[in-house]
């Protein structure tokens, strides 16, 4: 079996998030498996490291790739990103669906399409996508 070497990876920088948000490790882990699965990507595995005396790193293992969060919450910010590769799974669902989760004033984002020789990068349009808790 032959596979394509396509993928996109979504980046975004979020401003102005509410700091116990983005200083909960652990809500933050339960979101970003949501966040994959709303996006159709099969969760390997997942780290998350709470921070002292504030912030935190989640980082979830994708079959098709990752999806990461880097917090400072005294500065209300938070780096996202999610890579995947193939046709199939779409990053940037998992990326509406945090932004939805995470509530920013701001956010900025860019979308690289990788794979197919030269990188092309895209303005991605950000949805608020419907979150339903479980």
């Amino acid at each position: 079996m032959e596979y394509s070497t396509f993928g996109r990876h979504v980046a975004v920088d979020t401003w102005g998030v509410q700091f116990d948000l983005l200083n909960d490790a652990e809500f933050l882990k339960k979101e970003m498996i949501e966040a994959a699965e709303a996006c159709g990507a099969t969760v390997l595995g997942v780290q998350a490291k709470q921070f002292s005396p504030q912030g935190a790193t989640v980082l979830v293992l994708l079959s098709e790739s990752h999806l990461s969060i880097h917090t400072y919450p005294e500065r209300g910010f938070a780096a996202l990103d999610c890579y995947t590769c193939g046709e199939t799974v779409d990053p940037q669902v998992a990326i509406d669906y945090l932004v939805s989760v995470l509530k920013p004033e701001k956010t900025y984002a860019k979308k690289l399409v990788r794979g197919t020789g030269e990188l092309q990068v895209v303005e991605p349009e950000i949805k608020v996508a419907e979150v339903v808790s479980k």
